[in-house]
């Protein structure tokens, strides 16, 4: 049920007309309380997109009592009429689920550059407030997808009573920060807002931020998580932020299982450097490295590609004392040539583990990421015709 599971929400996904395809592409999820607390995470992407302007100011004071969600447009690059879109986007749920204008966020996805037909959007948002259910996370689900082939959700109950569900899209222009995508997450814990940026915070820092596709950056990022406080239950903060960096961790790697054209989930570790920082910046220029994700999808363990990437980097290690391995086969060691790559089979399955150390300290880190096939190159290439 994703974003319906936790207790005080509702939900609903309905078609507005906005995809040529006639899929679902409008979504409402609403917080009955009794609390509205709720935080919010964005793209740094200078072009922002209207939507995210307006949801940054709705957050801003630290509640949100719905969020109203649109696929087919992505309403960013529209200047000021976007913007007065966005607000009317609010206006119209606020007053459809009866909460203030400046408790509803917006979030939307598609297409850059394009004005979304607001007649359409006015009767999507009438619809779904019609169709409002506490079982409604699925359909909300799907309402949000481009050119995602799966819904992407995630449930944690603790044996507590408290649950969080969250619901997120996205399959290319992944790429920190936050990936690309959409992802609402809801939680019934008494849990104050302060309390919840700083868990957000944290948990986007370790999964979303460390997850890139394709080295692409979206206009319209949006991480935010309600609580409605329905359970009476308040929560460990350690364990609270626990839980929901581990919701976010699951439905990063969906987001990559499903990324665009792609065929094996990659993910870069590096061990050993002298700062994390050290290790997400070699892990960042590996994951990266065209050549490397390329390497990959033609099933080949081409751990040059890896070396090459890791040198452009100016961490604090000796390129004379570091190791490489794909899937547990060391096949550069200490510097000199380890086992024979034909010791790895990338054939067998999706999941490709690419470890470096680089025995310079006792820091690690790791990106997650994906191969370059024929597919994302199509897929994007007839993107906008």
């Amino acid at each position: 049920m994703s974003v319906t599971a936790a207790k005080g929400f509702v939900a609903a996904g309905v078609i507005a007309g906005l995809k040529a395809s006639g899929r679902p592409d409008l979504a409402l999820v609403v917080n009955s309380g009794p609390d509205a607390h709720a935080a919010g995470v964005f793209t740094s992407n200078r072009f922002q997109a209207a939507p995210v302007t307006w949801s940054r100011q709705a957050v801003a004071d630290g509640r949100l009592a719905a969020v109203v969600l649109n696929s087919g447009g992505a309403n960013a690059c529209t200047g000021s009429a976007g913007f007065d879109d966005a607000k009317k986007m609010a206006e119209w749920t606020g007053a459809e689920v009866g909460c203030a204008t400046d408790d509803v966020a917006v979030c939307s996805t598609g297409l850059i550059g394009a004005r979304l037909p607001m007649d359409a959007v006015l009767t999507g948002i009438e619809l779904a407030a019609q169709d409002l259910a506490n079982t409604g996370g699925a359909s909300a689900a799907e309402a949000i997808l481009t050119t995602d082939t799966v819904t992407k959700v995630e449930v944690h109950t603790s044996p507590d009573g408290w649950t969080i569900g969250g619901m997120a899209k996205g399959a290319g222009m992944l790429a920190p920060a936050l990936a690309t995508m959409l992802v609402v997450i809801t939680t019934d814990a008494v849990v104050e807002a302060a309390q919840l940026d700083e868990a957000l915070r944290t948990a986007t820092g370790f999964t979303f931020d460390r997850t890139d596709s394709d080295g692409c950056m979206s206009t319209n990022d949006t991480v935010l998580v309600l609580s409605s406080g329905a359970s009476g239950v308040a929560p460990d903060a350690a364990e609270f932020s626990e839980a929901l960096t581990g919701v976010c961790a699951s439905l990063a790697k969906q987001l990559l299982a499903d990324a665009e054209g792609s065929a094996h989930d990659i993910e870069v570790r590096v061990e050993g450097a002298a700062t994390e920082a050290d290790a997400l910046a070699v892990a960042r220029a590996i994951a990266r490295s065209n050549l490397f994700k390329c390497a990959i999808f033609g099933n080949d363990p081409n751990w040059g590609r890896v070396l090459a990437s890791a040198g452009t980097v100016p961490a604090d290690y000796d390129p004379e004392h570091v190791d490489v391995a794909f899937n547990g086969v060391r096949v550069f060691v200490d510097g000199q040539l380890g086992a024979d790559r034909s010791e790895v089979d990338l054939k067998k399955g999706r999941e490709v583990l690419v470890e470096v150390n680089l025995h310079a300290g006792d820091a690690a880190a790791a990106i997650w990421t994906n191969d370059l096939t024929y597919d994302y190159v199509k897929e994007n290439a007839e993107y906008s015709t």
